[in-house]
């Protein structure tokens, strides 16, 4: 039998580690309980985060999520020699993200776990010259494409329902109508194709994961889905504080603020935030409406593969694509999202969901920072600070501003 048949595309090497996560934990037979990583002050770290049970639930984590990741590592023909010591650093790197997250000074900026494990994988990537195998041994898709599987778990139909009908009417409005300036802005100034759709589904649908999920559709250079990510935490916090005082100053309703909150702001954390900023009402329709365009994630990662499929080989190969191209190229862990979507959806008793909904929400988060901290380690300045990353700047920051004075338009339109 020939080697090469025994190992599989890493799409589907994603979807089959996350398969085993949701059954392992699904079952009981993952039964470690999350670790804690909450802490006020100086005095309670050792009182809850580095006492014994804590630190053997972050050991037992780590065993756990290190036999998934060497599992993945051979399937995509990892370096299996080195990938042991390299995951434990990455994992040791996010931890400490981890417990700066969950300080609570930290918490009330709502900074989440993946902007402090990016910045310090970027600090030590950029800081000291990290070996060649290190950077070989990393598998930042992989963890991305896990991460995006679980994702699916958390995205229930019922919820859809619950979202409402005016935030899913907005959501489709802004998504489709920003998505499209974004793109047209990034053609105008000749940004390339990779570029364009990762940073147009990142300002026009949920910030950091549908840009995470545009790069794994398309698969698209970690490098420059590192800048796209850095435009959006950056951009969101002035946001975040400015946006409630500027709605005070128009004078409009909480229902008008919080649609728009919901529907510029790209990160969840921000958008609550800001909601909590303005008031209960603002809070609870900013969250329907941030909540429907997640939603609507998995059919635009969906909807971006068919295109980048056909427009790349229209682009390069000359011929017409056809049904097996598609499936050839389709990123599989797409299915594999909608696949967990349904099985909790439709499939899953309620009383099960409930109790492994933030076992899977824990792992899902882990993944993300395992693979932010991967991205850090990865990407160098030097790479990026260049003339022509000006104009992805630009043309966010332009579709951006697109975004708030739309959706403040659409805002008014269905919430007043």
């Amino acid at each position: 039998m020939n080697k090469q048949k025994l190992f599989i595309s890493e799409d589907w090497v994603a979807v089959i580690l996350a398969a085993i996560i949701i059954v392992v934990v699904a079952t009981g037979i993952y039964p470690v309980q999350a670790a804690n990583y909450n802490w006020e002050n100086a005095g309670e770290l050792s009182l809850r985060i580095f006492t014994g049970a804590n630190l053997m639930n972050v050991l037992w984590q780590f065993v756990f999520v290190l036999i998934i990741a060497v599992a993945g590592a051979w399937l995509t023909r990892k370096p299996l020699q080195y990938f042991m010591a390299t995951f434990t650093l990455v994992y040791i790197i996010t931890v400490i993200a981890m417990i700066i997250a969950g300080n609570g000074f930290v918490k009330t900026l709502n900074l989440e776990t993946v902007i402090f494990s990016l910045a310090i994988g970027l600090f030590i990537g950029n800081i000291f010259s990290l070996p060649p195998w290190l950077k070989e041994s990393l598998s930042t898709e992989l963890f991305v494409k896990v991460g995006l599987v679980l994702l699916g778990c958390s995205i229930i139909f019922s919820d859809i329902l619950k979202a409402g009908v005016l935030g899913l009417v907005q959501a489709l409005f802004v998504v489709v109508a920003v998505w499209y300036f974004a793109y047209w802005v990034c053609r105008k100034l000749k940004i390339d194709n990779e570029m364009t759709m990762m940073l147009a589904s990142a300002v026009s649908i949920c910030g950091v994961s549908a840009a995470i999920a545009t790069a794994g559709a398309i698969k698209g250079d970690t490098k420059k889905l590192s800048y796209v990510i850095s435009l959006v935490l950056v951009t969101a916090v002035p946001m975040m504080i400015a946006m409630p005082y500027i709605a005070a100053w128009m004078g409009l309703s909480q229902e008008v603020t919080g649609a728009w909150l919901g529907g510029t702001i790209d990160t969840t954390g921000a958008v609550v935030a800001s909601g909590t900023m303005v008031g209960e009402t603002a809070l609870k329709i900013s969250t329907i409406v941030k909540f429907s365009q997640n939603v609507l994630l998995g059919i635009a990662a969906f909807a971006i593969s068919v295109y980048w499929t056909y427009s790349k080989a229209a682009g390069k190969e000359q011929e017409k694509p056809t049904l097996k191209t598609i499936w050839e190229r389709f990123p599989k862990f797409v299915i594999g999202f909608i696949a967990a979507s349904v099985l909790f959806s439709f499939v899953i008793d309620e009383e099960l969901i409930s109790q492994v909904k933030n076992p899977l929400k824990h792992l899902q988060s882990l993944w993300f920072a395992l693979a932010f901290t991967s991205i850090g380690l990865e990407t160098r300045f030097s790479d990026l600070a260049n003339t022509s990353n000006r104009k992805p700047l630009y043309a966010f920051l332009i579709a951006q501003l697109f975004n708030v004075i739309f959706t403040l338009i659409i805002a008014l339109l269905l919430f007043r």
